[in-house]
């Protein structure tokens, strides 16, 4: 089987993997994982969680989260069914595109996959009902580190292809940026 693709995008270290299929009158083949193939692309551990979603109603937006250091983490997010508007936005301290967001359309036919780096906040949008998407996490949750950016914070400006439909409560009281918001660093920042 030929190996995955890996693409890059606008903001350094955030990948795009394109899976290749095998196909035949019985379906199909891909390989979801290889530690072999990612570690060059920036894949620095083993895979500590694996997390499963499902969201049912297109428009729906969740997210943007995050993970303060030492907890940081690298995620390898695929959608399995259905499609979402998957995106990533740079929060590194120091970074060229801090605050740069990019989006990528992840389905269950197309084959492509976002690797998102530590210092990146991630969410995404279902643009069909019943979206199911599979996590991969280099580090396990940990609730005293979790951050979080308003999926309508202007100084991100994300751009969503539909009119948000639902939301969470937890979501959407997350924080806007304050003016000073220079990036993630260690030590974990009182606040955002």
């Amino acid at each position: 089987m030929e190996p995955n693709r890996i693409e890059t995008t606008a903001l350094t270290g955030l990948l795009c993997l394109h899976r290749p299929r095998l196909e035949d009158a019985r379906g199909f083949f891909s390989r979801l994982f290889c530690a072999r193939e990612l570690a060059p692309a920036g894949w620095a551990g083993p895979v500590a969680q694996i997390n499963h979603s499902q969201t049912r109603q297109r428009g729906t937006v969740r997210g943007l989260h995050f993970q303060y250091p030492p907890h940081a983490e690298d995620k390898l997010v695929s959608c399995l069914r259905g499609e979402v508007f998957d995106v990533a936005v740079d929060l590194r301290s120091g970074s060229p595109t801090l605050l740069r967001w990019h989006g990528e359309r992840l389905s269950a036919d197309n084959g492509r996959a976002l690797l998102i780096p530590r210092g990146f906040a991630h969410g995404f949008q279902a643009l069909s009902e019943d979206c199911e998407l599979l996590y991969l996490h280099s580090s396990p949750y940990v609730p005293a580190a979790e951050g979080a950016v308003n999926v309508c914070d202007p100084r991100v400006g994300i751009d969503w292809p539909l009119p948000i439909a639902a939301l969470s409560d937890r979501d959407a009281n997350h924080p806007f940026l304050e003016t000073g918001f220079a990036g993630i660093a260690a030590p974990r920042p009182e606040t955002v």
